[in-house]
């Protein structure tokens, strides 16, 4: 039998004085080459640091990898027919917009854009990423979830790449190049934004980049600006807030979205995933102006909503990927990186996965319906947490997942500002895709790339910006020579 241990792909008993020269030489190349942020203690728009990254790429079976970026274009049809279904969204979260109010405002929009005729423009455009661990237990990658909405670090991780090559290289061990696969991710994600702004077919018209009043990660969106550029000379990117657009955005009579003078072709949202980014009405009047108007939108209301945690929990059901997928080997292979997931809805089965949680905590997530990080409950926290709302409705806005066992590995985590640290490290692959199309046709689906992200093992929570997680590379071995 096969054992599940991954050893770092350099040996990291090494001289201080060459783990020192590495790491220079690591911060150097991340500072010259874009893989930066935006300082948060101290803000100045005219000044970055190097994004928190390892030092060496990750050790990864490369069997389980090439297995995922395989599965890419059957998991971005499913969405799409998820997210066009209306009687299995509306289903899916007839309980959580009880007592989640974001999502029930989300979704309020796509039911008032149905009863309004449904949306003006037919086409939408999801870029999506599809994120795991590889599960000791099975020795299979799990699904930790999908997100369709502002999926980061396209562009920082395919730059981090060149950069581990470049170290690998350093250390000497340029043998170990061809074990670093190439990432285009930022490429790919780039050409799907330039495909739904050609499909809109209005030469003057612009691409709009959704963000924040303040954008920390400010690199990994502009890189894809720069991209878009390089693919396309002739079209123009242009950024602007939610507030912006309830300020200034207007519609013309055929529901074509004008900003500041300028038409608008296609919405990427870098934000819009957060209660916090809703402050006002306003911004509210905006996201509802921006889901009727003929703007090809990245992603439209029905692709956020299908990335819900509640809907991914609805999937797993017995019979439910057969409906999407007519395919049996497909409907195999999804069901092959599903693990546990559990609804806490208010009825017989909810009462029973609420016991087993509040019972055996250490092996379950729980889970609410949110992006950005920082939101789910681990372990000992799940008990109180669970018996604070057994008996309300507001359980019904949280999905419980078994817990994931990944491999913990050895890197040194680099962050600006600190000593290099050798630590016990766990980490999330994370597989990017995109799909165009109507609710009858899909016209464009590719996956385009990977990230990976690497955490200390003894956090839940992993962010980048927060110090606790760090970018990372694959570096893929074959299982016979895991030890």
């Amino acid at each position: 039998m096969t054992s599940t241990k991954l050893e770092p792909c350099i040996p990291l008993d090494m001289e201080k004085e060459k783990l020192t020269d590495l790491v220079e030489k690591a911060k150097d190349y991340a500072l010259m080459h874009g893989i930066c942020m935006r300082r948060k203690d101290q803000f100045d728009r005219d000044a970055l640091h190097f994004a928190p990254f390892v030092l060496f790429p990750t050790s990864f079976p490369r069997n389980e990898f090439d297995k995922s970026v395989k599965l890419q274009q059957v998991l971005n049809e499913l969405m799409h027919k998820v997210a066009h279904d209306d009687e299995f969204l509306t289903t899916s979260l007839r309980n959580t917009i009880k007592v989640d109010h974001f999502t029930k405002r989300l979704f309020d929009i796509y039911e008032r854009v149905k009863k309004e005729g449904g949306p003006t423009q037919a086409i939408s455009a999801g870029l999506f990423r599809s994120d795991y661990f590889y599960c000791l237990l099975s020795e299979k990658v799990k699904q930790v979830e999908f997100n369709t909405i502002a999926s980061s670090f396209g562009c920082l991780t395919s730059s981090l790449v060149s950069q581990h090559k470049y170290v690998v290289q350093e250390a000497g061990y340029p043998q170990h190049l061809k074990n670093i696969p190439e990432n285009n991710a930022l490429a790919g994600l780039a050409g799907a934004l330039i495909s739904a702004w050609r499909l809109y077919n209005q030469p003057k018209s612009v691409i709009l980049f959704l963000v924040e009043d303040v954008t920390y990660n400010v690199c990994d969106q502009k890189f894809h600006e720069f991209e878009i550029r390089r693919q396309c000379p002739e079209v123009f990117v242009i950024r602007r807030t939610l507030t912006e657009i309830g300020n200034r955005g207007k519609l013309t009579a055929d529901k074509r979205l004008i900003i500041d003078g300028q038409e608008v072709a296609v919405i990427y949202m870098r934000c819009g995933y957060h209660p916090d980014q809703y402050p006002t009405e306003l911004e509210w009047d905006a996201r509802y102006m921006m889901e009727i108007s003929l703007a090809i939108k990245s992603p439209s209301i029905h692709y956020h909503l299908a990335g819900t945690k509640k809907v991914q929990q609805e999937l797993a059901k017995e019979g439910i990927l057969e409906k999407f997928l007519g395919d049996k080997a497909h409907t195999d292979s999804v069901r092959d990186i599903f693990t546990g997931l559990y609804s806490l809805d208010n009825d017989t089965t909810g009462d029973k996965n609420l016991e087993n949680a509040m019972n055996n905590p250490e092996k379950y997530v729980l889970k609410p319906q949110r992006e950005g990080g920082g939101n789910n409950v681990y372990g000992e926290d799940i008990k109180p947490f669970l018996e604070n709302i057994k008996n309300s409705d507001e359980r019904c806005a949280y999905i419980l997942m078994d817990r994931i066992s990944p491999p913990i590995i050895k890197n040194y985590m680099v962050r600006p500002g600190m000593e290099p640290m050798l630590a016990d490290c766990i980490s999330e692959l994370g597989i990017f895709g995109y799909v165009i199309g109507t609710k009858d046709e899909i016209l464009e689906n590719k996956q385009v790339g990977h990230m990976l992200r690497t955490k200390l093992s003894h956090v839940n929570e992993g962010g980048v910006a927060a110090g606790l997680g760090a970018l990372d590379s694959v570096y893929l071995v074959d299982t016979d020579r895991c030890c």
